[in-house]
């Protein structure tokens, strides 16, 4: 689409007319690109810039569920408060408000809409999860980093049973999505300005798979497992699919990964958060689990 939108500007600049456009066939162009793409257009003329500003335009690109979205804003709740300046906000500025970070739940958990295509993505930070043994020092510990977006992560030291569990209720719109824990092999710090990884506590996590685990409150289930390998880099690690069939009802998730094998310890992992993306879309390396 991008290279449409190219051929289209360069068209515009060898004389193709386009000056003369009408702002509604404008308009009617802009329904079949993504965000991006309508702000380049919104450059050429005056009937694209006009168009590329139209309320219908942009609510066609936002998720059915917009006004729910918009009730985390400022950290209202939906129907609570700021309603009135909600009301008069027009659909591109809510479109440009929810492409950035919307934290909520005491700014442990963050929900965004993807800039592209407008899905919804979900962060949800290692202090909103139920880790075993996260409030004894000589287990865990939490490391503040510029490389998580919450600037921190969950560093374990070693322990013999590893678990960490999560759970959200939310109002997705209806489509499928991805859930993954973001984890990284090694202690990262920056000496003289470069990266660099400590691998010193680093064991365990070849002796036996961790297990992840996902289920929702409308009988979905996925189970899957691998082994932790890849030190000094963040890594996705696919839990499993779900499908949001209704905006009407919130659906309840209940995730978790464990390697509680007591017959060893393991160390030297960064625990930073569990994402929720529209299926196919990913920005980091993703690791698909064994089923």
């Amino acid at each position: 689409m991008g290279a449409g939108v190219s051929d289209l500007a360069a068209g515009m600049e060898e004389g193709g007319g386009l000056g003369e456009l009408p702002e509604l066939c404008a308009a009617e162009v802009l329904l079949h690109l993504d965000a991006p793409d309508i702000c380049r257009l919104a450059r050429l003329n005056r009937a694209f810039h006009g168009a590329a500003a139209a309320d219908f335009v942009w609510e066609a690109k936002l998720p059915e569920n917009y006004g729910y979205l918009l009730g985390f804003v400022d950290g209202a709740k939906e129907g609570e408060g700021g309603g009135g300046r909600r009301s008069g906000m027009g659909k591109k500025e809510v479109y440009a408000r929810l492409a950035k970070a919307v934290p909520f739940d005491g700014g442990k958990k963050e929900l965004w809409l993807e800039k592209s295509k407008g899905g919804v993505c979900i962060a949800l930070s290692s202090k909103s999860l139920v880790i075993t043994g996260i409030d004894d020092r000589r287990y865990w510990s939490h490391m503040p980093t510029t490389e998580s977006r919450f600037q921190s992560v969950a560093y374990l030291q070693q322990i013999w049973w590893f678990e960490v569990v999560g759970e959200l209720e939310f109002c997705f719109p209806a489509g499928t999505y991805s859930l993954y824990f973001r984890l990284h092999l090694g202690k990262a710090s920056t000496r003289f300005g470069r990266r660099v990884c400590s691998s010193e506590q680093i064991h365990g996590w070849d002796k036996k798979p961790v297990r992840f685990q996902l289920s929702t409150s409308d009988g979905q289930h996925a189970m899957s497992q691998c082994y932790l390998d890849e030190p000094g880099s963040w890594i996705l690690y696919h839990v499993g699919d779900f499908v949001a069939s209704t905006t009407e009802q919130p659906i309840k998730l209940k995730f978790s990964l464990a390697q509680i094998d007591c017959t060893h310890t393991k160390g030297g992992l960064c625990v930073d958060s569990v994402l929720i993306y529209p299926k196919g879309f990913q920005q980091e390396k993703v690791i698909s689990s064994q089923k």
